[in-house]
């Protein structure tokens, strides 16, 4: 029975977690992360430093773990697509699955591409590198020619260039993000072709 209540207690922590997360994202974002201090985090969720203190011990401890969340769906898709046959519907569903988690940790992103400093210093860079990697082997045939892993490789910063540069381009958020998913797509499909001799 104790079972329960803990996993309600879980839940409920871990949205309060969530807020503290979400909170301090706004902050990094609106006045750098620099400029930040725990107790403007606290003042914002309108709770005491020692309740923001139980979950996490400094701005760091946020950040990292803020990181580790929103890119818990990259590794799980790293961790599916790895078990998954080298097919073209594999790595279209990759890249899909992909533009989505992206989609979900856009503000992290934006805050990594203006902090680049912070990143590199609390190693966030090295971690999200690796994680490319692990997808890029997936999408990439071990025999592809060079053409063909740019493609793939391509495929994924077109991902990220959707949500950078196309901030700047006219129209409806959810089309722009459809258009890149196509783009990327494109360039992986014709890189499976490629390796198929088709």
């Amino acid at each position: 029975m104790g079972g329960t209540m803990d996993g309600t207690r879980q839940q409920r922590r871990g949205n309060t977690r969530q807020r503290i997360q979400d909170v301090a994202l706004e902050l990094f974002a609106e006045q750098g992360y620099e400029k930040t201090s725990l107790r403007e985090i606290a003042e914002r969720l309108d709770v005491t430093k020692a309740a923001l203190y139980y979950h996490f011990k400094t701005k760091e401890e946020i950040l990292v773990s803020l990181f580790a969340d929103l890119t818990q769906p990259i590794e799980d898709l790293i961790e599916w697509g790895s078990r998954q046959p080298h097919t073209l519907e594999t790595k279209q569903e990759i890249v899909r699955r992909y533009s989505q988690a992206l989609s979900g940790a856009a503000p992290l992103f934006r805050f990594m591409q203006e902090n680049q400093a912070t990143v590199r210093e609390l190693r966030i860079g090295d971690t999200f590198k690796d994680r490319m990697r692990g997808l890029r082997d997936i999408i990439i045939d071990p025999d592809a020619s060079l053409a063909d892993q740019v493609r793939c490789i391509s495929a994924l910063f077109t991902l990220h260039a959707g949500m950078f540069v196309m901030q700047d381009l006219e129209g409806d958020p959810e089309d722009k993000r459809k258009a890149v998913l196509e783009v990327a797509t494109d360039m992986v499909t014709q890189a499976h072709r490629g390796a198929q001799g088709a």
